[in-house]
């Protein structure tokens, strides 16, 4: 893995694992939860640009694909189903 993603991904973490704790928390302090969101979204964006600048690949966190892609991947699926024979191209519960 390359250095740059390895740091990004741990401060990450970090910041993802203290957000939990601060979560956790009761009475939840809306000040410290605040800045703990702040950091996980600061965290995400910088491990976004180390990644799409270390193999150029698109926003991981991003919760959507584009049209074309989604036609792309049932394409691949229905081929890979078609090889094996069972013909269902149905989507299973966990996708």
């Amino acid at each position: 893995m390359s250095k740059k993603i390895d740091a990004a991904l741990k401060t990450l973490v970090k910041a993802l694992e203290h957000h939990g704790e601060v979560m956790g928390d009761r009475p939840l302090s809306a000040k410290k939860a605040g800045r703990a969101t702040e950091r996980v979204r600061q965290a995400a964006a910088e491990y976004t640009l180390v990644v799409a600048d270390k193999t150029g690949q698109p926003n991981p966190f991003v919760d959507f694909l584009d049209p074309e892609t989604v036609r792309s991947l049932r394409g691949e699926r229905d081929a890979i189903a078609a090889k094996k024979g069972t013909g269902s191209t149905e989507p299973s519960s966990s996708s």
